[in-house]
């Protein structure tokens, strides 16, 4: 079996999961005769026909308020937005519809959509195309706000999401979209949507992260273990609801937290993990946790980009400080 890509594995979650349940629709701007601005909906025009993968008028709005309708009414739509960054102009129906549908009718109805969107920097685009505001949906009760970071996660995540009674904000990190592949195993087995993942242990420092940041998190990790620091780094995955419990099971072991995501510092969700480390788990922690993050600006164009994105040396710094720094 070869190894496909994040891009590839979302593309596979969509397939299967339209097969398995005739409710499974796609829509949105040019998922039908382009297979998408990525191509991540390539062939399932060709396959399930124009009624099940439907392209729309260039309306965010038009999607959001269509997808919710949908999933009211008994269907599990998938909604693709180009971009995270055009996803605003169907915010009402986000926030004001499928975050409350439940709470709303009092169960009586559910809004069981996932809203796709590719998000993040590093692929020298514009601003809007290159935002990570997953904080902005994060606070929104009544959203579930997933991101993947490997095609396996792409894979089993879409599928959770997909299946979830409650509306899914699926957003994936463009920049690893085809850079990062490995083995996926098309068997329909979906993974929790509200769980971190460690995937790599350490006894001296906790390094969360999520997104395209897990690439340089591990490879700062590599790194930092040939100069004697074990660093164990959990993909949080599940960005709202945050799995805590795994996170201060692995500072029970390390005493040292470090967040690393590509969003801007002020109100982002690192802010968040390390509130939430403070009023849980100090005691648990032998130094101050830190935080490595993207700058409190909009999103450079391209000659200043890697001004704004995160290195494996700013992690690397950061990583030592808090190991070295407090012993």
């Amino acid at each position: 079996m070869s190894e496909i890509t994040l891009l590839e594995a979302v593309n596979l979650a969509l397939h299967h999961e339209m097969a398995q349940d005739d409710n499974v629709l796609v829509l949105g701007e040019d998922v039908g005769d382009n297979g998408g601005v990525f191509r991540a909906t390539v062939g399932l025009k060709e396959r399930f026909g124009l009624k099940r993968v439907i392209d729309s008028p260039l309306a965010e709005a038009l999607i959001g308020g269509v997808a919710v309708g949908m999933a009211s009414q008994g269907l599990r739509p998938v909604a693709e937005f180009q971009f995270q960054g055009f996803v605003f102009p169907a915010m009402e129906h986000l926030i004001c519809h499928a975050a409350r549908m439940r709470n709303r009718t009092r169960g009586r109805l559910i809004c069981p959509a996932v809203f796709r969107a590719p998000f993040g920097g590093g692929i020298h685009a514009p601003e809007h195309h290159s935002e990570s505001v997953e904080a902005m949906f994060a606070h929104i009760p009544g959203l579930r706000v997933v991101i993947p970071s490997s095609p396996q996660r792409a894979y089993g995540l879409l599928l959770g999401s997909i299946r979830s009674n409650d509306p899914v904000m699926f957003f994936e990190p463009k920049r690893i979209y085809r850079t990062v592949k490995s083995h996926v195993i098309d068997n329909g087995k979906a993974l929790p949507i509200d769980r971190c993942f460690t995937l790599r242990k350490g006894r001296d420092l906790t390094l969360v992260t999520w997104g395209a940041c897990v690439v340089e998190c591990l490879q700062a990790a590599n790194s930092l273990s040939s100069q004697g620091i074990e660093v164990e780094v959990i993909d949080l995955a599940s960005v709202q609801p945050i799995d805590m419990a795994t996170i201060i099971h692995s500072l029970e072991k390390t005493g040292r937290l470090l967040v690393v995501h590509e969003a801007s510092k002020n109100c982002g969700v690192g802010a968040e993990i390390l509130a939430r480390t403070s009023e849980r788990a100090m005691c648990l922690l032998k130094a101050p946790p830190k935080r490595v993050t993207g700058m409190d600006t909009i999103m450079p164009y391209y000659r200043n980009e890697d001004f704004f994105m995160i290195q494996e040396d700013d992690i690397i710094v950061a990583a030592r400080e808090l190991v070295e720094g407090w012993k």
